[in-house]
């Protein structure tokens, strides 16, 4: 063979690895495209700008990206798993309540629910006057928390005490207010958040008015809560701790339904005549002086007015059928406006009814 035709077949050689290169590089490219597109490209949603899903405790990678396909937070299922499996594993999500913005890529989606960066949390207002079941009942439904645990939790005397609550229990010391939590906290940590509220409400001013009055911090707490089932009206608050400050001070029963209600397993439910004949802790028809402790959660108002009445001679009080009470001195007046009330009340049994919270208040008509 010539000089001339191994040159030319040198140039030939080298033209075709040239070319095999640049296929090379081109499928390089292709492919490192390829790969970015699957981390970095958006997930548009077609029907709205953020989209919400939830990832509870001991859920599976498998059913998280169930979750992510059906509400069309992903694109595809096989490119978001891929770039999960390539980001180092797929069993280290967090549980949290998660929104999502459109055009998030799957690599920022994915480590949001890997780290728990993209948690949101989760506002929950618990009412004044509710018992901890109706609270974890609340809890629940809002955040995920384990409702069974909470309640069993509050009823924990070991527990109580460890909180430095003396009590049988923490019913009346779980704070009403605006919480905010992240997606199934714990129901330890969600009590202690809440007991934790009314040991910065229950200042050294209200524990020394407290004993101003010689009474316990359960004492007050117990009072607190059946001023809170009592008041409609947020005004007459102290007006009822007066009289029940009153009745205490002259050896009188409460005869105090709120704690009727708690004896009750599935109250709040109308009070009968044979409820008041029980033989119960809690019935202050029979019992003197107050109950073994609270029977609901007051708020603040309402612990207020048990540490500071309001000074009146009322020993008797019954629903006025607007929200609001009569209140009287003597047991004759009270009498004439309990006859009022039931002539009201059946009155308003021959219309439709336009109120089941003026139907059902007052039923404690008739304090001895």
């Amino acid at each position: 063979m010539s000089d001339e035709g191994n040159e030319t077949q040198k140039r030939s050689g080298v033209s075709s690895a040239k070319i095999a290169a640049a296929v090379c590089c081109v499928l390089l490219l292709y492919a490192g495209l390829k790969v970015y597109g699957i981390f970095y490209d958006p997930n548009d949603f077609t029907d709205e700008t953020e989209k919400t899903m939830f990832v509870s405790r001991g859920q599976t990678f498998a059913s998280i990206v169930d979750s992510l396909e059906m509400k069309g937070i992903i694109r595809s299922r096989p490119l978001f798993v891929f770039a999960g499996r390539m980001m180092g594993g797929t069993t280290r999500m967090q549980t949290g309540k998660y929104v999502f913005g459109t055009g998030i890529s799957n690599i920022d989606l994915y480590l949001a629910l890997r780290d728990g960066t993209g948690a949101a949390l989760i506002p929950v207002t618990i009412p004044e006057g509710l018992r901890a079941r109706g609270q974890a009942r609340i809890l629940a439904r809002t955040v995920g928390v384990d409702s069974a645990e909470f309640v069993s939790l509050v009823y924990d005397e070991s527990f109580t005490h460890s909180l430095g609550i003396s009590s049988h229990s923490l019913e009346g010391y779980l704070m009403p207010e605006t919480y905010s939590f992240y997606w199934q906290p714990d129901a330890r940590n969600a009590i202690i958040r809440m007991v934790e509220q009314f040991k910065r409400f229950y200042s050294d001013s209200l524990q020394a008015r407290a004993r101003e009055l010689a009474w316990t911090t359960n004492q007050v707490m117990t009072l607190a809560s059946i001023v809170e089932g009592e008041a409609v009206l947020g005004e007459e608050r102290q007006r009822i701790s007066g009289v029940y400050h009153n009745r205490l001070r002259k050896g009188m029963r409460l005869q105090a339904d709120p704690t009727i209600q708690f004896m009750f397993e599935d109250g709040p439910r109308r009070v009968l005549y044979s409820d008041l004949l029980k033989d119960n802790p809690y019935n202050t028809y029979q019992r003197p002086g107050l109950p073994p402790g609270p029977v609901n959660n007051p708020g603040r108002s309402a612990i207020l007015a048990a540490l500071y009445p309001e000074k009146h001679k009322y020993i008797f009080f019954v629903a006025n059928g607007k929200g609001g009470h009569w209140f009287t001195t003597n047991y004759a007046e009270h009498v004439r406006y309990v006859r009022k009330y039931r002539r009201a009340r059946a009155l308003r049994r021959l219309q439709p009814m336009t109120s089941s919270r003026s139907e059902a208040e007052g039923t404690n008509v008739l304090r001895r």
